[in-house]
């Protein structure tokens, strides 16, 4: 009787306690999470106000996070004019409206001037904030359109552009946004001020109907989805919605921690966030809130908030800081923490239960252990033929057995062989990244240092096209052609292995990076030279001529004794022998791009001369292909270099270390022949042959002044222009169409 009336009472007791738990519980989550500092508002319309940030004295943490509340226009960043939509203390992010540049004509084909075709973004250095490279894109509206981008991060300037063509509405595709009446860019981390310029090469009267204006703007990527519609209905939008990054301070945590100013609450840590001087704070696991103020991060009630973390028949839910834990109710018995609770059972059979369990189990995860590893080996073997298969190794491997294909010289390597000359492609040996890939360096087994590229993305559709054109550049064998040493097939995209190439490339070599070794105008000479005569192998020496189409300073690397190395086919074309041009898609960079072929779609070999007179006005220069510096009409310096020669004003602009050591008939020389190769008519230019024998030429005039330049002169110039070159052609090539993918990238 008396146990009886015991076990009531104690179960009385725990009772008592489970509705003391639930009702504290419910209390806790019942209070709202404080956001602002205390006596200052949190809220200025729909928009939440938390700290750092205050739209009153004393409510914000200093000048960055001061805003002012209109209720007219919203919340306005004091000082810098910068409309807020919302602001994440999680994602430590602002949304803000940014204005949309536009270039509009009304239906007589007249330029309307009450609108603007720039707009800018001045954050300041040490600010607090800067343009989201992860939310945010570049991009071009227009079917007549292209637009300037021009940057400063905290530790450079930068300048992009972005073309966007089109001719009828019904060849625009929604959702697309690569060229046909909508591009995008990405834009780099740090971003501190930027401005955009929207242009038009016509005046829209052909097109004004559905395209009346050219718009340039820098978006929150998933909050733009490019449609038809656009081309019309943008005219009507001054703004669209951008994202800004925000930290405190100029401090990582592990020196700011140390500050009085430090600004992290109670039960929050401090981390540095990618791409910023400052640091940001976060609640610990198990707290919520605000943990830019002392006490803003709570404990969460995980009892009250998710009544399935125990089991209610058998346990009870305690709440702790930071989490909860589980006990056993009366009657049930289990581990230290009550996670797992069973009806009490006698304890002499527990011993032989557990050894019982304790044996089935470890048997169990050996013969599992085992099978997964059987089975893990036999699914790699499977999958690394599968990638093999579709990558083209099958015929690949029948052109490597094929007599008549003589590319012998090109080796397939396994996976392992490249993971291990990587380091596993340690994110430590990344030489750099581009639009089709990632570029590692690594050592093979034999000790050679090579280039590994792994690609993006593959077209199965283009695999037969994308062998055939490893195996003719594995048959290039030109000295001053980098060469490709052979590929893997069997990852999920195609690895390509390269010779490595230490000295950088001519632009950053033009531009003043490298005061160990002076770019003499000997050297200028010699390098342009050596780039002619690749090109010109490439165009009439190779087995099938290969057009680059992309030939600017930066794709010409040097090498340990700073000759020069023609790299980045990645938009190159090949073409039969009795073909004069092919029609593409535009592909080019500004500033190097050959008018003629932007304009007509068809590129010729004479396109390839052109991009290369801009390196040849580059060198005598000594400034890039397109600067921010130059006024508006002579920003590509090309038309710069032209006007100058045209006004005779060439020893104006040429580099000082050019006319200290050329003499003024080598210069005027080499000038001509580079003003010849940026006619804007492509038959008027010379050929890559004529190119190479003019340079060879002058190097030869130079070393040999007193030599008359007469008829057996020439003569003997042209028998010895294909020495220097050292090249070997193949017997026999695999013949492309003219509509192959683009061969392999350096990038």
């Amino acid at each position: 009787m008396v146990g009886a009336m015991g076990f009531q009472y104690l179960m009385l007791v725990q009772l008592t306690w489970v509705g003391v738990l639930l009702i504290s519980g419910t209390g806790a989550a019942g209070v709202a999470a404080q956001l602002a500092r205390p006596n200052c508002p949190d809220r200025c319309g729909d928009v939440e106000i938390p700290f750092p940030f205050g739209i009153a004295e004393g409510c914000y943490l200093n000048g960055n996070f001061n805003l002012s509340c209109d209720h007219s226009s919203g919340v306005v960043h004091t000082g810098r004019n910068i409309n807020i939509t919302n602001i994440s203390i999680e994602e430590g992010q602002l949304d803000i409206s940014m204005y949309v540049a536009h270039q509009c004509f009304d239906e007589s084909g007249f330029l309307q001037t009450n609108i603007k075709s720039n707009r800018s973004l001045s954050l300041t250095a040490g600010s607090a904030f800067t343009v989201s490279y992860t939310q945010n894109v570049f991009v071009a509206v227009g079917c007549d359109t292209y637009s300037y981008f021009n940057g400063f991060t905290s530790n450079d300037s930068f300048s992009m552009g972005c073309l966007s063509r089109c001719t009828n509405i019904p060849g625009v595709v929604d959702g697309s946004c690569s060229g046909l009446g909508c591009c995008k860019v990405e834009i780099p981390p740090g971003l501190k001020y930027f401005t955009l310029e929207a242009f038009s090469f016509g005046n829209h009267s052909e097109i004004w109907s559905f395209n009346p204006c050219s718009y340039a703007f820098v978006v929150k990527q998933d909050q733009f989805n490019f449609s038809a519609d656009d081309l019309y209905t943008l005219k009507d939008k001054e703004a669209l919605p951008m994202v800004l990054d925000w930290a405190i301070g100029d401090e990582i945590c592990e020196n700011a921690q140390s500050n009085s100013n430090f600004v992290c609450g109670g039960n929050s840590t401090c981390y540095d966030p990618e791409n910023s001087s400052g640091y940001r704070c976060k609640c610990k696991l198990g707290y919520d809130g605000n943990p830019y103020l002392r006490d803003g991060c709570q404990d969460i009630d995980e009892c009250s908030k998710n009544l399935d973390n125990c089991d209610k028949e058998t346990q009870l839910c305690n709440n702790s800081p930071g989490g909860f834990y589980c006990s056993c109710l009366e009657g049930y018995e289990g581990d230290y923490n009550g996670t797992s609770c069973h009806a009490k059972v006698n304890k002499s059979n527990v011993i032989n239960i557990a050894l019982g369990i304790s044996f089935g189990l470890l048997v169990l995860l050996a013969g599992g252990w085992w099978s997964s590893k059987v089975v893990k080996k036999r699914r790699m073997i499977r999958q690394k033929n599968i990638f093999f298969k579709r990558n083209g190794g099958l015929l690949l491997q029948q052109q490597l057995s094929s007599h008549e294909a003589n590319v012998e010289n090109t080796k397939l390597f396994n996976s392992k062989d490249l993971e291990k000359a990587t380091d596993h492609f340690n994110v430590n040996r990344i030489l750099g990244q581009g639009g089709q890939g990632t570029v590692y360096k690594g050592m093979l087994a034999d000790g050679r240092i090579v280039v590994v590229k792994k690609s993006k993305v593959v077209d199965e559709g283009k695999l037969k096209e994308f062998i055939n054109e490893v195996v003719i550049l594995s048959q290039i064998n030109h000295r001053n052609v980098v060469k490709l040493i052979g590929c893997c097939l069997e990852t999920e995209v195609p690895l390509l292995v390269y010779e490595y190439v230490p000295n950088g490339t001519l632009s950053q070599y033009v531009n003043g990076q490298n005061e160990e070794f002076p770019l003499t105008w000997d050297i200028r000479l010699r390098i342009v030279a050596e780039i002619a005569g690749a090109f010109f192998y490439l165009h009439s020496v190779a087995s099938i001529p290969i057009y680059p189409r992309d030939i600017k300073s930066t794709n010409i690397l040097l090498d340990d004794k700073y000759r020069a190395k023609v790299a980045d086919f990645g938009t190159s074309r090949s073409i039969t022998i009795d073909q004069t041009h092919l029609t593409t898609l535009v592909h080019g960079t500004f500033g190097h791009l050959d008018p003629e072929y932007f304009q007509s779609s068809q590129f010729t070999e004479k396109s390839d001369v052109y991009s290369f007179g801009v390196i040849l006005a580059e060198l005598l220069i000594g400034e890039k292909a397109i600067s921010s510096t130059r006024t508006q009409e002579s920003k590509s310096l090309a038309t710069y270099f032209i006007q100058s020669v045209e006004e005779n004003n060439l020893f104006d602009i040429i580099d000082s270390q050019v006319l200290k050591e050329g003499k003024k008939e080598e210069i005027i020389a080499v000038a001509k022949l580079a003003k010849r190769c940026l006619d804007l008519n492509g038959k008027k230019r010379p050929t890559m042959r004529e190119v190479a024998m003019e340079l060879e030429k002058a190097r030869m005039l130079q070393k040999a002044p007193k030599l008359q330049q007469n008829y057996e002169e020439h003569e003997y110039v042209q028998e010895v222009v294909y020495k220097p070159w050292e090249a070997s052609t193949p017997s026999t090539m695999s013949t492309l169409s003219i509509d192959t993918q683009p061969l392999v990238s350096f990038q």
